[in-house]
């Protein structure tokens, strides 16, 4: 694998990582619409949604049953990923080319992105 093949593979993976998450959160928008018609906001008050929307196994499944929250969730956890995605197709793609130095510089980037998601409360 060279660069160049490198560079449009990320750059795919990118743009469709994006492009779905996209799709994902306005579908979920629709959704919550069309299942919300006469909704009215409360900038007033905080109201947190429910415990299950905190996890993402309780989004999956949120997502799964069609619910729009958690179809919007789920989109938003897709476009997080998707640069996630990026960095671990990056260090893939440096090992095949036998480039260990950015193999190692991609493994410490991706550490600390997914150390940073694991931590984040």
């Amino acid at each position: 694998m060279d660069d160049r093949r490198l560079e449009i593979i990320i750059g795919n993976l990118l743009r469709v990582g994006v492009l779905v998450a996209a799709a994902v959160v306005f579908a979920g928008g629709v959704a919550y619409v069309v299942q919300h018609p006469r909704g009215r906001v409360d900038y007033l008050h905080f109201t947190a949604g429910p415990a299950s929307m905190t996890t993402v196994g309780g989004i999956a499944r949120s997502a799964a049953a069609l619910q729009s929250e958690g179809l919007i969730q789920f989109g938003l956890l897709l476009l997080i990923a998707t640069p996630v995605a990026r960095v671990a197709m990056a260090v893939a793609g440096f090992a095949l080319e036998r480039d260990w130095l950015y193999v190692a510089v991609s493994l410490i980037v991706l550490v600390v992105l997914v150390a940073s998601l694991m931590h984040a409360t």
